[in-house]
C-alpha cells in the first residue's frame, strides 16, 4: 500500500483516534513490549526542558507524554485533533491545559514556546511539511524541536522480521484489545508507509528547521529526530 493510499482527512483519523481513546495507554504498553515507556522517556530526556520552559506537546493524546514536563517543572500544553483522547486525558489530569488542534493549522501565536515535541503522531498528520513548518512558528528562534516516530530498522534481518510483526501480529491482538482492528491495520500500514531517518531529516531540513540530527533506538524501529529554529 502506498502512502498516498493512506491518506485520510483530519476528521477521519481524529475519529479513528477517537474509538481507541479508553485503551490506548495500555495498547500501547502490551504491543511495544513495554518499550514505548523508555521511548518517551529518552524524548523527555532529549527536550531536556528547564524549570518554567513553555514546551507544546503534540498528538499528545491522553497526555501520558506530557505528565513528565508538567512534573518536572516546566509549563506543558497538550495538544492533540482527537477530542476523544482530550476528554480521557482531562478525567486524568485535570490540572494539564488540553487544547485540541490540528498539527497543520496550529491555534497559538508565533514563537510561544521554548520546545515543541511529537512522540507517534507526526505519520498520521495529512501533510507532513506543513505541520513541521508550523512547529517552527511557534517555537521562539533557537528553540528546539524533537520528534519521537517509529522508524526504519537499520539490520536487514530485523527489519524483515519487524515488519512481519506489524502486519501480522500488531492489528489482531491490539484489536482484540480495544475491539477495532481496523484502526490498528491503517497504523500498521502508516509505520510501513513513513519516510526513512535520512528522508525525514530532509524534510526537516526543507521546512526550516536547522542542526538537525537523529538517533535511532531499539535498533531503528524508532528514531528520535531534533532541530533547532535559527536565530
Amino acid at each position: 500500500m502506498s502512502r498516498a493510499s493512506l491518506e485520510k482527512n483530519p476528521a477521519e483519523v481524529a475519529s479513528m483516534f477517537d474509538g481507541i481513546a479508553r485503551h490506548y495507554d495500555l495498547t500501547n504498553d502490551l504491543i511495544s513490549l513495554g518499550q514505548d515507556r523508555r521511548w518517551r522517556r529518552l524524548t523527555v530526556d532529549a527536550v531536556a526542558a528547564m524549570p518554567g520552559e513553555r514546551v507544546l506537546d503534540l498528538a499528545a493524546g491522553t497526555g501520558t507524554s506530557s505528565e513528565p514536563f508538567a512534573d518536572g517543572g516546566a509549563y506543558v500544553v497538550p495538544s492533540d485533533f482527537s477530542f476523544g483522547m482530550l476528554q480521557v486525558g482531562k478525567r486524568r489530569r485535570p490540572d494539564l491545559p488540553f487544547v485540541a488542534g490540528d498539527a497543520t493549522r496550529l491555534p497559538f501565536a508565533d514563537e510561544s514556546f521554548d520546545a515543541v515535541t511529537i512522540s507517534f503522531g507526526l505519520r498520521n498528520v495529512v501533510d507532513t511539511s506543513a505541520a513541521l513548518r508550523e512547529m517552527l512558528r511557534v517555537v521562539r528562534p533557537g528553540g528546539r524541536v524533537v520528534i519521537c516516530e517509529f522508524s526504519t530498522p537499520t539490520w536487514g534481518p530485523f527489519r524483515t522480521l519487524y515488519q512481519e510483526y506489524l502486519m501480522r501480529a500488531l492489528p489482531p491482538v491490539a484489536g482484540a484489545i480495544t475491539k477495532d482492528r481496523g484502526s490498528y491495520d491503517y497504523l500498521a500500514e502508516s509505520i510501513r508507509a513513513w519516510p526513512t531517518q535520512v528522508e525525514l531529516a530532509r524534510l526537516m531540513l526543507g521546512a526550516g528547521w536547522s542542526h538537525v540530527a537523529y538517533r535511532n533506538v531499539t535498533g531503528g524501529v524508532v528514531a528520535l529526530h531534533r532541530a533547532v529554529r535559527p536565530a
